[in-house]
């Protein structure tokens, strides 16, 4: 049970402050910067690499499409899977509500509490589509950087890159979200659900098929037989 706790109040903490910090860097920035894309990007990315270095020992997940991901090539039980993802919702519930206490009732509301919108001219669609790339993306590099035992240890670095560059690639089309959660909680404080479905579906699909792609051809099962010789850069 003290475990289940631990993993529970890692997962919630880790999405609180990305919810919190991400938000808030939009609503400060939305009308005072100049670059309010990059500014936004960096916080982002940012706030993802410190809490996912400060919970990856415990959980790290942070996301439910990572967790998803995580369920479906069976690397967690589908009970703690479920807890992690309930933990992720209430702790972006609670970021977003701290969120809409702190800043002025025009800002939070101009700003969707730093929620996602579809550009006027992005379909359903194509916003399903470009979440679903930029959470590929995503997935990937949880898997390749955080997953492989093999992979380079610099803690949430490279996710922290990922995010910040999905968003620096899609922003202006989605709002670049990435994570269900992340877009469910200022929804739900805002009252504004406008394409709740792309923040899901989008999500969910891109981070499935990381997932399994990398599960399936890059993690090693077992020895390389020694015919497969070392893999080298060609000269």
């Amino acid at each position: 049970m003290r475990d289940s706790w631990r993993h529970f109040i890692a997962e919630f903490v880790g999405i609180f402050a990305l919810v919190f910090v991400g938000g808030a860097s939009i609503m400060a920035t939305s009308a005072h910067t100049e670059s309010p894309l990059l500014a936004v990007a960096v916080a982002h990315g940012l706030i993802l690499s410190i809490m996912v270095t400060a919970t990856m020992r415990i959980s790290g997940h942070l996301n439910p499409a990572v967790t998803i991901g995580f369920l479906v090539t069976r690397r967690i039980e589908p009970m703690m899977g479920m807890l992690y993802i309930v933990a992720q919702l209430l702790g972006a519930l609670l970021g977003a509500y701290a969120l809409k206490g702190l800043f002025p009732h025009d800002v939070a509301m101009a700003t969707r509490l730093g929620g996602q919108a579809l550009a006027m001219d992005v379909s359903f669609t194509q916003g399903v589509f470009a979440e679903a790339i930029a959470t590929f993306f995503l997935v990937f590099a949880v898997f390749g950087t955080a997953v492989d035992p093999h992979a380079p240890k610099v803690g949430g670095f490279a996710i922290g890159l990922t995010v910040a560059a999905d968003i620096l690639a899609i922003g202006p089309l989605t709002g670049a979200s990435m994570n269900p959660a992340r877009s469910l909680g200022p929804a739900v404080a805002s009252g504004q659900y406008e394409a709740q479905g792309v923040y899901w579906i989008g999500p969910l699909l891109g981070g499935i098929a990381a997932a399994l792609l990398y599960d399936t051809l890059f993690l090693r099962r077992g020895k390389e037989p020694a015919s497969h010789g070392p893999v080298e850069p060609r000269a």
